[in-house]
């Protein structure tokens, strides 16, 4: 017997106001549905940080974040793993928190960790984190990834900076500006078009991701091979986490599907142009991506069911498909 079409009315109704208010609980939204990144709780002063002045330094990162996935990458193309230590924390879905694999300053959480650190108790604890501890001192240095990259990049390192003093200053210009257009547009629009509250919102947000990768593709495609000139910079460590994530999350999940990537050739080359380089495999964790964006987003995703996507290989090669290959 079919469902009476006014049950169906009425259940897409409540549905859509409940649907809001639990997207209001996931990420704040403006007076006309445009999804507001809140402002990272600590991001002050890390200029005037002195690397060596901390006392045993540590990055806590997650798996599934692209704003820590930046400072993993940077931490591991430069080599510092003998300078700074790592904590890959693992998300709690059913508690909404991030969990420690082992216990740091005696706290087992990382809200316990934002706590003890002075932290605004109101607001998540977010990776990722900057930390510095030793004997029991817990300073908590910055969780502002776009701040603390620059602090990362003159950190004491195997391998050189990325933007060293003397790099010239076009391409230092360029790479600032691209990583401004890139985080407004790009890694923030990715967000904006899954958090949206409206088809208009959806669109503005779905238009400036789009035109930005466009411009991107005609950037690269004249003068490639990086961002930036013929080395990598910034800019490109703030691309590789969202355009990695693309098919496996973005794509499906957050709307963003007006063109596949694989349309942008430039793009797609240097997507696996920088998979490449030492370092950034071990730094990529593509079930774990669909497991924790697809099962806790509930208000995106309800059934929590976690499709498969397809293999990471095959989004690394060298050259694009030609579009009928890229089904799972």
């Amino acid at each position: 017997m079919p469902v009476p079409a006014p049950l169906v009315a009425t259940a897409r109704h409540l549905w859509h106001c409940q649907w809001q208010r639990l997207m209001d609980g996931l990420a704040a939204a403006g007076p006309e549905g445009d999804f507001r990144r809140q402002p990272a709780q600590f991001s002050d002063g890390l200029a005037a940080i002195d690397p060596q002045a901390l006392v045993e330094p540590r990055l806590v990162v997650g798996r599934s974040c692209p704003w820590a996935h930046r400072l993993w990458l940077l931490r591991s193309l430069r080599g510092m793993e003998a300078s700074l230590a790592l904590t890959v924390a693992e998300p709690d879905p059913i508690g909404g928190r991030w969990v420690l694999p082992e216990p740091l300053q005696g706290c087992r959480t990382l809200a316990q960790l934002y706590r003890q650190g002075g932290g605004d108790r109101r607001r998540r604890a977010t990776v990722p984190l900057l930390l510095s501890g030793g004997g029991g001192d817990l300073r908590l240095i910055g969780n502002d990834s776009a701040a603390l990259l620059p602090l990362l990049d003159r950190w004491p390192a195997a391998r050189p900076p990325l933007e060293p003093p003397q790099r010239p200053a076009a391409e230092r210009e360029l790479s600032s500006h691209w990583a401004q257009r890139l985080q407004d547009h790009v890694n923030d629009g990715v967000y904006r078009c899954g958090f949206a509250r409206n088809q208009a919102a959806y669109t503005r947000a779905a238009t400036a991701l789009f035109t930005t990768l466009e411009a991107l593709e005609q950037h690269l495609a004249a003068a490639g091979p990086w961002i930036a000139g013929d080395h990598p910079s910034l800019a490109d460590v703030r691309l590789f986490p969202t355009l990695i994530r693309w098919e496996a999350v973005y794509a499906p999940l957050f709307g963003c599907s007006r063109r596949p990537l694989w349309s942008f050739p430039a793009l797609w080359q240097w997507r696996a142009r920088f998979h490449a380089l030492p370092g950034v495999a071990g730094t990529c964790w593509p079930v774990a991506w669909r497991r924790d964006y697809f099962g806790a987003l509930f208000p995106l995703h309800p059934s929590g069911l976690v499709p498969e996507g397809p293999d990471l290989a095959r989004l690394v090669a060298a050259q694009p498909p030609d579009g009928t290959t890229m089904a799972p």
